[in-house]
């Protein structure tokens, strides 16, 4: 039985635009907002033509077909699909931003566990994120609304650890390492959600390695933590994802006010998109550099093992934060 073989306009590969939770900042510097990833997808999603999503869609490969200078995508069931721009927005192992030759992401010597915790008859915490630190470990929740909870875990550990995927290992895990903290916190632990939890260790792509990474070829680029995946020390993963979303799309729209139509022939499509492809990453670069950095340096005073390293890290910090702790998040995209 042979492959088969589709054509699209535009093809987005991945739903890693958002994490699990993600943290909005909004312009008053008190106010944080924690979203369930599988609500904003929905949201996003019920907003979209019927058919447009597919999913157990694994993409393994692509190339540029030679004649055309479109990508091919082959996906893990045989399917081959023909593209005219491709964005990948899938993660942090991106198919996507291999082929675009990006240096893969470094991994940072802490792992997180994260999951979410259902309070049937509503609990009694506020709006605020709050953070406890104990021997090595930091818990940290946000409630996200008045019945369900946000919460995380995180650890130094070695990189070479091993990711547990069984969720109840996971839990026996995290209540091990939280034996010492307030009971409330142990009791959310225990009383989660057990097919939300996660085991992760935190990736990160080096800030020096995006001053001249090479972010799109012909109409082909990524997005999301396929381009800047980094430590979750900033809250700030997602809505750079949604930033990069809002970005794109006007320079598409800019350059393509037609839509794909607008072409009079493929070498004119290529043009235009890579014109709008060159805008997008020229206006992203910097924002996401900045972001980058910030949460690196934040992560490094976290795991650095020397005092010296610590203090210029610290110091650095200082910089960035002279304009307010929040101020990496009181940023405007702009409009589509």
């Amino acid at each position: 039985m042979g492959s088969k073989e589709e054509h699209h306009d535009i093809v987005i590969v991945g739903g890693g635009i958002c994490g699990l939770a993600t943290a909005l900042a909004l312009h008053r510097k008190e106010a944080l907002r924690c979203l369930k990833r599988s609500d904003l997808i929905e949201t996003l999603a019920k907003n979209l033509p019927v058919g447009s999503i597919r999913f157990g869609c694994q993409i393994v490969a692509v190339e540029l077909d030679p004649l055309s200078s479109f990508p091919i995508l082959y996906a893990n069931d045989g399917a081959t699909i023909k593209a005219k721009v491709l964005i990948g927005c899938d993660g942090s192992n991106s198919v996507i931003a291999k082929s675009l030759e990006l240096q893969a992401p470094k991994v940072c010597p802490i792992s997180a566990v994260r999951g979410f915790t259902s309070y049937s008859y509503g609990h009694s915490f506020d709006s605020h994120f709050i953070r406890l630190r104990g021997d090595g470990v930091a818990f940290g929740r946000l409630p996200i609304d008045e019945k369900l909870v946000h919460w995380f875990v995180g650890r130094l550990c070695p990189q070479d650890s091993i990711v547990q995927k069984d969720p109840e290992l996971i839990k026996k895990v995290t209540l091990e390492m939280l034996k010492e903290f307030p009971p409330e916190v142990i009791e959310m632990v225990e009383h989660c959600d057990s097919s939300s939890l996660s085991l992760t260790h935190i990736r990160y792509r080096a800030p020096w390695h995006m001053f001249f990474a090479n972010f799109w070829q012909g109409t082909m680029t990524v997005a999301g933590d396929a381009l800047h995946v980094m430590g979750p020390f900033l809250g700030q993963g997602g809505s750079a994802g949604l930033e990069d979303a809002i970005v794109l799309a006007r320079c598409i729209a800019q350059e393509m006010p037609m839509g794909p139509e607008g072409a009079t022939s493929d070498r004119e499509m290529v043009k235009r998109i890579g014109i709008a492809l060159s805008k997008y990453v020229k206006e992203r670069r910097l924002r996401i550099i900045r972001l980058s950095t910030q949460s690196y340096l934040t992560g490094s005073v976290i795991t650095a093992s020397s005092w010296v390293r610590k203090l210029i890290c610290l110091a650095m910090l200082i910089v960035f934060l002279r304009c307010g702790s929040l101020s990496h998040s009181n940023y405007d995209c702009g409009s589509l």
